[in-house]
Parts: structure tokens; sequence; C-alpha cells
């Protein structure tokens, strides 16, 4: 299908590119809902101890921001991600939303959560995924999809970079194929520095998901309004081994222990949610994050 945009009818702001969608839909897990960018608080100290109320920003809506300050006429924005889905609830319940909401941008991630379980199908993952592309596309949606992170100085986590890499791989062929645009998540250095990360190692922090928001904005094709948004942090001097091992410990007992177990109950912090923002609405522009 030949899909046709209207040229911008004034130029530019100076150093930006005008955005031409107006209807955004983000789908995902956690990662697309925010967690844990939390401008006016703190990331949980413990995941069994989280505030279900607590209200999260995230990439995404930074994204939609980003557009809205770039866009031609209004951007109405949703977004139905929820944390904890698997990749296959995320295109049944997702996906046919965003075609009802007639979107002409859709960011769709995940596979994150399948990749943490040891069975998963990185192949069959990245199947389903490319029919999800191919719907989207053929109903007139640009397409954002994103690689997986590297978890290669994870203690634990690292033990899914193969499987990850595999379907990054994909990812990079779907996008190809079917004229999708990649958050490379995989390859920004930034984010190789653990300050980026909450508590849990496995989301972001509020700068962790600023830097992402750039990252998608070059994905789209669009100018980042930080020149910087993958430069890395001052490195710290490298921590005592045993104080390594003590953090390493602590957050075996406070983030990792709580998810095996609900994860043997069978049960998934999102089990009870909702999409934080499940209706398209104006979205606020914003010129910087």
């Amino acid at each position: 299908m030949e899909i046709t945009r209207s040229a911008p009818s004034d130029p530019p702001p100076p150093g930006l590119h005008r955005s031409r969608w107006e209807r955004y839909v983000a789908l995902g897990d956690s990662f697309t809902e925010g967690l844990w960018d939390v401008p006016d608080g703190s990331p949980p100290a413990r995941t069994d101890a989280i505030d279900p109320t607590l209200p999260c920003r995230g990439w995404a809506d930074l994204l939609a921001g980003h557009l809205a300050q770039r866009s031609e006429g209004e951007l109405r924005y949703a977004n139905l991600a929820v944390r904890g889905r698997l990749l296959g609830p995320i295109l049944r319940e997702q996906v046919p939303v965003a075609l009802e909401h007639r979107a002409d941008l859709v960011s769709l991630v995940g596979g994150g959560n399948d990749m943490l379980r040891p069975t998963a199908d990185p192949d069959a993952l990245a199947s389903a995924l490319e029919d999800a592309v191919v719907r989207l596309r053929a109903a007139g949606a640009d397409v954002l999809l994103a690689s997986g992170m590297d978890a290669k100085d994870s203690p634990v986590v690292r033990r899914t970079r193969s499987r990850v890499a595999v379907l990054n791989a994909h990812v990079w062929t779907i996008a190809r194929r079917h004229g999708a645009h990649v958050l490379d998540v995989w390859g920004m250095r930034s984010l190789r520095d653990w300050r980026m990360w909450a508590p849990d190692r496995i989301h972001l922090t509020t700068e962790g998901h600023r830097r992402v928001a750039q990252a998608a904005l070059v994905a789209l094709g669009l100018e980042p309004d930080d020149a910087a948004w993958d430069d890395p942090l001052h490195p710290l001097p490298p921590a005592p081994r045993a104080e390594r091992i003590r953090q390493d410990v602590d957050w075996l007992r406070a983030h990792a222990y709580p998810w095996a177990t609900r994860r043997l109950r069978g049960r998934s912090s999102g089990d009870t949610r909702v999409p934080k923002r499940p209706q398209l609405a104006p979205v606020e522009p914003v010129t910087r994050s």
C-alpha cells in the first residue's frame, strides 16, 4: 500500500523537523507504560512494596509530547501498554485497539517479559510480531519497533542475552521488509550505566526514559532536541568487589526473589491493571523533557 502525506505548509522550527502524525498509539509492556519514570518521586526500592497508584510517565509519553510540539495540527495520543504483559496478549489485546483508533503512528514494543522465561522461542515471537506489523502497515500506520536491551552487565538477566540478540535480528529484518522504524535500545551507550536504571535493574529511571525518547525521535527520522542524548555519563570510580557483591545480594532479596515468587504462583504485576491512557486525547507539547 502506498502511503502519501501532505507537505508541511510552514517551515519547521530551527533545528527540528516537522512531525507528520496525528494519531499516535503506544503498545507494549512496562517499558512503554513508563516504569520507573516518576518525575515527582522516586522508583520503588523494593519490588514487593510498589504503590499501585504511583503515576509513571515514560519515553512514549515524552515522545508524544515532542511530536505534538512539532506537529502541524493537533496530535492525539493513547498508551495501551500494561506492565507484565507477554507479547501474545499485547498483539491480541492492544493491536486491534490501535487499528480501531485508526492510528497513523504505532510504537509496538514487546517480548521482554517473554525473554525472561527460559523456554522463550524468539523465532516464534518474531513471526507473531511480523504478522502484527503487516496488519498495521496495511491499515496505513507507520510502525516503530525496538530492539531489546543488551544485558551483558546484568548478573542474572544477561543469561537472556543470546535469545534477545536473535529477536533483535528479526526486528531489524521485519523493519526492512515492511518499512518500519527501529528504536535501537541495544545500541545506546548511555544505558550501559547503572545510574540510568531503577533499583530493580529492569526498568529505566526518568533520565533513562528521557534519553530513549530522544532515540525514538532519531529512529523516526526526526532531529533530537538534545545533541548529547546518547553521551555516556561521567564515569564513577569502580566500586570495591565486596560492595558489588553486597549490592547484588540486596537486589536478589528485594527484587529478583519477589519476581520469581510471583511467577511461580502464575501471577503478573499487571494482572489487575488497565491501560493508563486508553483513549486518544490531545497531548501537551513539550520542547525539552
